[in-house]
């Protein structure tokens, strides 16, 4: 088989039974030998799928009945799959498409009522300014110098409330709530009720009277200015500060495996406080891992698949006499039970050190093949300069099947897709990181955040509470996040109050005597 070949993809390893492999080898032993003289021992297709798993998902079931040298015993069978769907992927397919309609809506109409709020709050001043000089520009006083000096001010005040109303209010939304931000909701109707008194003022006391003092209107509007400058404060007080101060502590628990994490949170509200605890779950939870629970239920199912009853009273008196021998049946394979778990979980312990060994050896070697050139040596480097895809791709053959059968040992095989291993080993490469930089990713299962976004971000989650979730957290308060495969419980707990006393201690009270006693040496 070409090396370049190899290059392209990756191969799909399955296990045969003995009779299949003892047919493959004779069928292997009349083959003819050809052109080149060389015998193939493994026959091996490569095929490059693109965002296919680098190993398939059947590993799990393959896996307990493997040895270490399945590869040698095996024959590849080659397939490749364009487009694949799951149940999941239906399921969570139908559920945006029911969501979605509903929450475009919703998000652009908050949107188009802030942004023609806002276009109202900037030009308001403004058209203060500019109505006299339209309506009835004969009839006012000439405006002094005290009047072209508040022109200044309130050019430079609007200028400081656009950027700030900006860097506050126009950000990127990073999440869908289910319902408003009650302080948000509260601003905007203050800001509509203070702009509304203004202009009915500005209307009755100014526009129907002609009012000729151009620069009593002038500092009118320098005095609507400075108010939204004392609201845009309250906006960033209620906003941003109040809920920087630490008042709960939750503990997040992922329903399906029980880790844990805790996070100190201000005062939020229950949407917005689990807002926070999915950023940091994406963060600092390890990546949801299926395959890690099958193990288990799989034993399970296998103790109870090993109990059988036989009737030997004949089929009149059955149920009670089958219930009682199940029963007890169960009860002695449960004594028994936790010795195959001990000795099941340190025979995979030891396959795990040993396919590691392999997996950190191979990719050490891997890595000595590879040498950075110079400036100076790019002049005088021959035909086999490469750049770092080249490279990823000339020393990945030689790591991949080790890494293969790590991954498929550690359950890992669906995080990692061919096309993701190269990049990261290019990234390594371009960035002279070592071996054990490379492995990092590959030997402790990291973050959501580090993996396919596309493939294992949660696009839908759903918050479930007895409590509204406009309301702010209080101590005992439980909701649960729930996405497709799983749910984090969050429990809040209120900061205790601490009291701390003091007590002064005098340095020249730090004096001490030797105690002497007949049996010492001294």
């Amino acid at each position: 088989m070409d090396t370049e070949s190899t290059y392209s993809g990756y191969s799909h390893y399955s296990g045969h039974s003995k009779k299949a492999h003892r047919q493959g080898s004779r069928d292997r032993h009349k083959s003819p030998r050809s052109k080149d003289g060389s015998r193939s021992e493994k026959s091996v297709t490569i095929q490059t799928p693109p965002a296919e798993p680098l190993l398939g998902n059947d590993a799990s079931r393959t896996e307990e009945g493997q040895d270490d040298n399945w590869g040698e015993t095996t024959t590849a069978i080659t397939g490749t799959s364009e487009h694949s769907i799951s149940q999941e992927d239906i399921a969570r397919i139908s559920k945006d498409l029911e969501d979605s309609v509903g929450l475009d809506c919703k998000r652009y109409l908050g949107l188009t009522v802030a942004a023609v709020l806002g276009l109202l709050v900037f030009l308001t001043p403004i058209a203060f300014i500019l109505l006299p000089q339209i309506l009835w520009r004969d009839e006012l006083e000439p405006c002094g110098t005290v009047c072209e000096g508040l022109f200044i001010s309130v050019a430079f005040k609007l200028l400081i409330l656009l950027i700030g109303t900006w860097a506050l209010f126009f950000r990127q939304p990073k999440a869908d709530i289910p319902r408003v931000f009650v302080f948000r909701a509260l601003l905007l109707v203050l800001i509509f009720l203070f702009v509304f008194s203004y202009w009915l003022f500005y209307g009755v006391r100014i526009l129907d009277s002609k009012d000729s003092n151009y620069q009593g209107i002038v500092q009118y509007a320098v005095s609507l200015v400075d108010a939204l400058l004392f609201i845009h404060y309250l906006a960033i007080v209620l906003l941003e500060l109040r809920q920087l101060q630490p008042m709960f502590t939750v503990k997040v628990v992922r329903s399906t495996d029980g880790e844990s994490r805790y996070y100190s949170l201000g005062h939020l509200s229950i949407q917005r406080a689990a807002l926070v605890v999915l950023e940091n779950y994406y963060r600092d939870f390890t990546v949801y891992n299926p395959s890690l629970l099958l193990a288990s239920k799989s034993r399970a199912a296998k103790h109870m698949a090993g109990l059988k009853v036989y009737n030997v009273d004949g089929p009149g008196n059955n149920a009670a006499s089958q219930s009682r021998a199940m029963i007890a049946a169960a009860a002695r394979r449960r004594d028994s039970s936790h010795n195959e778990l001990y000795y099941e979980e340190a025979d995979h312990d030891r396959r795990v050190k040993k396919r590691r060994a392999r997996l950190v050896v191979a990719v050490e070697e891997a890595f000595t093949h590879i040498k950075r050139l110079q400036a100076e040596e790019q002049q005088k480097a021959p035909g086999e300069v490469m750049d770092p895809r080249e490279a990823a791709q000339a020393i990945f053959p030689s790591m991949a099947r080790a890494l293969q059968k790590y991954l498929r040992t550690t359950r890992q095989q669906h995080y990692h897709s061919m096309e993701s291993i190269l990049q990261h080993l290019s990234f390594c490469i371009t960035n002279n990181m070592t071996p054990k930089a490379f492995l990092e990713r590959y030997l402790n299962p990291g973050p959501t955040l580090q993996y396919d976004r596309e493939r294992w971000f949660a696009k839908q989650w759903t918050l479930v509470s007895e409590e509204a979730v406009t309301s702010g957290l209080r101590d005992g308060v439980v909701f649960v996040l729930k996405c497709l495969d799983f749910s984090l419980v969050i429990n809040v707990k209120k900061i205790p109050f601490i009291k701390l006393s003091e007590e002064f201690i005098d340095p020249k009270s730090h004096k001490f005597v030797l105690r002497l006693q007949s049996e010492t040496s001294v």
